[in-house]
């Protein structure tokens, strides 16, 4: 059985990152390939009859952005580790981690898979950051992307994220949720799950949330802080809402374990950026979203616009006025609302199971590795 080396980040819980679950899921349901991940020392193998290589120091940062020492460690064991039959990297393109990719692949002349985790920025070239065998983009808008900017039709695939199965609650379930989270029975409640520092969704949720007008009404600001820019936003946005009339109306989650009891008793999840630029092209919260037969609502375009195509998530333009106005007209249809969440839930447990996405990459390493 050929062995895949997955070079992400180290492999071990928190599981708060789209493109480190992916690795898990993916690895995690290969049928014809044994799979190999990177770890730290003493590390239990997180995968079923997988492998751990020590590859990061056991002060390895758990944080989104892995350290200097974090990616010399990856190269070193690229170039002189235990070998692997096909080796298969997961981040985002940038010019230094593709020239390593690309330097690696060259002297050890291993068969090499590169999932592009998060389209680079528009101002980037795509092209020039591409180094594997096969690279795999997770939606038809990078596809598109980084066709138009040359690369050939025979170095691309489209493979999209998976997300394991949720349970879909009852509403009992959400009932009980939102007595444990100190939430209202009857009130209708949004839920933004994205960044502060990118994409502008979080500004746009607040933005939606007041022209609604809903005094009753709460929405939820689940974010993370990915960068020290952070503080910042969030002072920001803070100022906004008071100057908006409404404070008393927003509970600041931040960060937290229970995202999945809070998206499950949310009425809406908002996820309406104006770019994907260091998300995900189908951001995983709004596949759990789908999972959970929440009705989401993503960014005209963006990636995610491809998922209403299926009817698992609503398109608005990316402004507030447009959410207000979609979410009001959401509210007084609650056939067409549950309509909107059983096609998500649908979609989310076929098309993004993790046993598709991963018979695919089977499919495409038993194409590169004869």
């Amino acid at each position: 059985m050929a062995e895949v080396l997955f070079v992400s980040k180290p492999l071990a819980p928190p599981w708060n990152d789209s493109s480190k679950n992916l690795v898990r899921d993916v690895a995690g349901h290969l049928r014809r390939h044994a799979p190999v991940v990177m770890g730290r020392p003493g590390q239990v193998c997180p995968i079923d009859g997988g492998r751990v290589e020590t590859v990061y120091g056991a002060a390895s940062t758990s944080g989104f952005a892995p350290s200097m020492r974090d990616n010399l460690g990856v190269l070193r064991h690229l170039l002189f580790g235990r070998s692997a039959d096909l080796w298969h990297f997961f981040f985002a393109p940038n010019p230094k981690s593709s020239a390593a990719g690309r330097f690696a692949g060259a002297v050890r002349r291993v068969p090499s898979v590169h999932t592009v985790c998060s389209v680079p920025a528009e101002n980037v070239a795509a092209r020039k950051l591409l180094f594997a065998d096969a690279t795999v983009v997770l939606s038809r808008f990078a596809y598109e992307r980084f066709r138009q900017e040359g690369v050939g039709e025979s170095a691309l695939r489209v493979i999209p994220p998976s997300v394991p199965s949720l349970a879909e609650p009852t509403s009992t379930e959400r009932e009980a949720f939102r007595a444990k989270h100190d939430l209202p029975t009857g009130a209708p409640i949004w839920i933004y799950p994205g960044d502060l520092e990118f994409g502008g969704g979080a500004e746009i949720a607040l933005q939606g949330f007041a022209a609604w007008g809903r005094p009753e009404a709460v929405l939820l600001m689940a974010c993370r802080r990915k960068t020290p820019r952070a503080d910042e936003s969030l002072a920001r946005l803070v100022t906004q809402a008071k100057r908006w009339g409404i404070e008393s109306q927003v509970r600041w989650v931040g960060e937290t374990l229970a995202i999945h009891e809070l998206l499950a008793l949310s009425d809406f999840v908002v996820m309406v950026n104006q770019t994907a630029y260091a998300k995900m092209d189908y951001p995983l919260v709004a596949l759990e979203s789908m999972c959970l037969a929440r009705p989401v609502l993503v960014g005209a375009g963006t990636p995610s616009a491809e998922l209403a195509e299926g009817g698992g998530a609503v398109v608005v333009e990316t402004d507030g006025e447009a959410l207000a106005a979609v979410i009001e007209g959401l509210s007084a249809d609650e056939a067409t609302c549950a309509e909107v969440g059983a096609k998500a839930r649908a979609l989310a447990t076929t098309r993004f199971s993790p046993q598709e996405v991963a018979a695919a990459y089977e499919l495409l390493y038993e194409e590169i590795h004869e």
